[in-house]
């Protein structure tokens, strides 16, 4: 992870975990970076909401694990990370029929980020996600 850590929560491999993680999330960055209506805001729960959810439904973090969101901010850039406890090898991959009536997080995901992917971490997986911020020292409105 590079840039300035903000904060590292780890949770349950439960779906309850997932709304605590949007209020980790708004917590976290309300009001010292960005403000409660803030677009990016919005974009970035719903992004945590569904890594998250990915996490759950398709990890060992499922199945009595655990998933670890990590939250960065570099030079106009927040960076949201969600650690499984990995799925036996397998990694993240957009479904190929994203009209379908699952299976489109991972579309969403790309839709709202300016970048995302994914990388081993030992048998686990992390999930990155980046989001434009304000310029750096600028107050929140």
């Amino acid at each position: 992870m590079n840039g300035a850590l903000l904060a590292v929560l780890t949770l349950p491999g439960v779906e309850r975990s997932a709304p605590l993680a949007r209020s980790f999330l708004r917590d976290t960055l309300v009001p010292g970076h960005l403000t409660e209506r803030d677009e990016t805001l919005d974009d970035m729960a719903l992004v945590v909401d569904e890594l998250v959810g990915n996490a759950i439904r398709h990890a060992a973090s499922g199945q009595g694990g655990k998933v670890t969101i990590a939250l960065s901010r570099e030079a106009g850039t927040f960076r949201v990370e969600v650690t499984d406890d990995g799925a036996g090898g397998a990694r993240p991959a957009p479904h190929p029929r994203p009209e379908g009536e699952s299976g489109r997080g991972l579309h969403i995901v790309a839709a709202l980020a300016s970048r995302w992917g994914h990388h081993a971490d030992g048998p686990r997986t992390l999930v990155w996600a980046e989001f434009p911020s304000r310029r750096p020292g600028a107050r929140p409105q």
